[in-house]
């Protein structure tokens, strides 16, 4: 006989849930008796072990490397963990699609675009930066619901960048947890595993999103491996130190010169740099500063900069070590490199720009040549949108 049980978010007890109270939405199928290889034409019964039926849902370098993971373990047939893996994504203007579409189409995974999740018969479902919401109906229909690969310790960084805010506010502590997805709210639901690890100093978020994407998949395995104990040992997430990551606009990557310290505009560098340039504005141009570095103490002592007042988002060519010194908040950083039309190093752009310039205004103040901060219209805002590691990065 089949019965269907329903119970609220929460843990699901091992063994089908006989003689323990039901915990508050989950779906489960449980076998109570007759023949469970399906013989009545009613389906398979619901596994109380490996191997496990996997849907995956995915889409980014970060997502990548949980299907890697769950890929290596289905074609370990000594293990056997994993009977079946399928993956969804989402739809891509690259005729390659996304790199979780690659992958899959490579290794020959049968591969879905969302909306369309398949018809098959799956026992959990797995997420990692895909960026939809999962309706109730589609969660009910895993026995054993959904789980999500997220990069962050939640509750902090709820949402789709949490890899660039944690790289944006200087976080010295990151992680991954693994949780059971709720409908209709992102990251809200119970944490079935967590591991935190230090971030690395001065680390990108791609260079972070790569520790933390194979951080990710261990754990995933790691859990499958324990299914129905894991998610019958789940915890609900702290009231306490929510935060969220919403999603980076393109009017993020402008420096605002008088606000921003060089610290500030060096994490932002490293949070989005890989995604998008920084931009400013200078002389009504918009230039996008592609390599900052950090100005040395031997640079700083230099009399040109201490021995005048200047402003934010003044430009200094220092020959020597051959960048742009450009005056913020607090100090100065240095620019190797820059595009305007094309890409120019330091030198280029002194050479065909500032020095020129100077020679024809030599009159004009020097704060006349300065970097200012580049304003983006609302519309153009809203339309340039873009998500992380992730997505992404995610």
């Amino acid at each position: 006989m089949w019965v269907l049980v329903r119970r609220c978010w929460g843990p699901l007890p091992a063994g089908g849930g006989a003689g323990r109270r039901a915990s508050p939405g989950w779906r489960a199928l449980a076998w109570l008796g007759g023949s469970p290889g399906g013989e009545d034409g009613r389906g398979p019964r619901v596994r109380e072990k490996p191997p496990w039926r996997v849907l995956f849902f995915g889409t980014d370098h970060f997502a990548r490397e949980t299907l890697r993971a769950l890929h290596a373990a289905s074609e370990n047939k000594e293990e056997e963990l994993i009977e079946k893996l399928e993956v969804v994504t989402v739809p891509s203007p690259s005729p390659k699609g996304l790199p979780v579409k690659q992958y899959a189409v490579q290794s020959q995974l049968p591969v879905y675009e969302w909306p369309d999740v398949g018809s098959g018969e799956y026992d959990v479902g797995v997420v990692a930066s895909f960026g939809r919401l999962m309706s109730e109906a589609l969660i009910l229909k895993f026995p054993y619901g959904i789980l999500n690969v997220h990069p962050s310790c939640l509750p902090r960084w709820r949402g789709p960048a949490p890899i660039i805010h944690t790289v944006l506010q200087g976080d010295t502590v990151t992680g991954v947890t693994v949780m059971q997805i709720r409908p209709k709210r992102f990251d809200v639901g119970p944490i079935v595993k967590q591991e935190t690890i230090p971030v690395p100093p001065k680390s990108t978020a791609k260079e972070l999103e790569a520790v933390l994407s194979r951080l990710g998949a261990n754990m995933l395995i790691s859990v499958l491996k324990k299914l129905p104990e894991s998610l019958n040992n789940g915890r609900q997430q702290p009231t306490e130190g929510v935060t969220h990551a919403p999603k980076v606009s393109v009017g993020t990557s402008c420096i605002k010169w008088e606000e921003q310290t060089s610290e500030e505009i060096f994490r932002l560098y490293r949070a989005i740099g890989d995604i998008i340039p920084l931009q400013t504005l200078w002389m009504d141009n918009t230039i996008k500063l592609l390599d900052l570095v950090e100005v040395n103490s031997s640079v700083l002592a230099d009399p040109k900069l201490t021995g005048q007042a200047v402003i934010p988002g003044s430009i200094t060519y220092h020959k020597q070590s051959q960048i742009l010194l450009v005056c913020c908040k607090d100090g100065w950083i240095g620019v190797r490199s820059v595009m305007l039309k094309k890409t120019l190093t330091a030198t280029d752009f002194y050479n065909g720009y500032l020095h020129s310039w100077h020679q024809k205004n030599a009159q004009a103040h020097p704060s006349q040549c300065r970097f200012q901060t580049l304003r983006l219209p609302a519309k153009k805002k809203q339309k340039k949108e873009f998500v992380a590691m992730q997505q992404c990065i995610k």
